[in-house]
């Protein structure tokens, strides 16, 4: 179960544990969905106007983009920044489910409200994922350029785009779009685990059914959770891809037009001015996807992980 659960107390969950597992589900997961996020990260930063009838960015749909890219850049251009985005899930999946444990816990042993409830998932998901962002986002900021530079790169390995971005950027260059970020973060992190307690709960096998509440249920409650929390949130993750590419445009060339934003205000009212609402959205079809996919995958495997570690303790306590 995630989180601190008070009828398990024989088998606490260390922090240290929670950290691996969730480190270990984020590396898994972020290998796995790779592809769609380079997809998302391409639409989020196209300026120009989305249209079905006449579309005038570079790209105009998904297997389009697709195709474009796998062309133009290769099969591997679908993991670009894909070691900075390892960095980034490991580092967040850690400080995200340990701080979420943690919190849990405390809420049970100080305050009146029961740690397994959808309204303490919302609050302390939310809560864990501001940590976990704090703590990651220069990696997120590093993984953003990778996926946005085309061909010929810009930044030849994660040394020489550290480098590069220090010494002609500034220190603060790793923490663009930071705002927005957290922004959306504490919604988005939070109705995942809302999402995940309430559907979990709704799926319970009936008792004596002889039906298994293992990883299949996690897949299902994970991907549902996703789907919601993503699309409730998502121009937040727009605003900060365009905020992140800030200064990068000589990259950006290659698939349109570029702007420049002299902050999350700015960016907002451009966006609506020159590419309208449907601005705010783009790059959502991918990105439900792979919200869908990440999501469902980082539960399970954060789930499996655990079991692992708990069948691990108990075969050391047998010997």
């Amino acid at each position: 179960m995630v989180g601190f659960d008070p009828g398990a107390q024989g088998a606490a969950l260390a922090p240290e544990e929670a950290a691996l597992a969730g480190s270990a589900a984020g590396l898994v997961t972020r290998a796995l969905v790779s592809p769609f996020d380079v997809i998302k990260i391409r639409f989020q930063l196209q300026i120009e106007r989305m249209c079905a009838q006449k579309p005038e960015g570079k790209y105009s749909g998904l297997f389009q983009a697709s195709r474009c890219i796998l062309t133009e850049e290769g099969l591997s251009a679908f993991w670009k920044g894909h070691i900075p985005a390892q960095l980034l899930s490991a580092c967040f999946g850690a400080v995200q489910f340990a701080s979420f444990e943690f919190l849990t816990e405390f809420v049970h042993k100080t305050t009146l409200y029961d740690s397994q409830t959808a309204g303490v998932h919302f609050v302390c998901g939310g809560l864990a994922a501001c940590s976990a962002t704090v703590a990651c986002q220069p990696l997120d900021t590093l993984r953003t350029r990778f996926a946005a530079q085309g061909e010929p790169k810009v930044y030849r390995n994660l040394r020489h785009a550290v480098s590069k971005m220090y010494r002609t950027e500034g220190a603060l260059t790793f923490y663009r779009g930071l705002t927005p970020t957290l922004m959306a973060v504490f919604p988005y992190a939070g109705l995942q685990f809302f999402f995940y307690n309430v559907f979990k709960r709704l799926l319970v096998p009936p008792p004596n059914s002889g039906k298994s509440e293992g990883g299949l249920r996690s897949l299902v409650c994970g991907s549902g959770a996703g789907v919601i929390s993503k699309t409730v949130t998502y121009p937040f993750d727009l605003f900060k891809k365009r905020l992140q590419v800030g200064g990068f445009e000589e990259a950006r060339l290659h698939f349109g037009q570029v702007r420049r934003y002299k902050g999350l205000v700015d960016c907002v009212v451009q966006i609506a001015k020159e590419e309208g609402f449907r601005g705010y959205f783009k790059g959502l079809s991918p990105s439900i996807l792979k919200a869908a996919l990440s999501t469902g995958f980082t539960f399970f495997w954060y789930e499996f992980f655990l079991n692992a570690i708990h069948n691990l303790k108990e075969k050391q306590r047998a010997n």
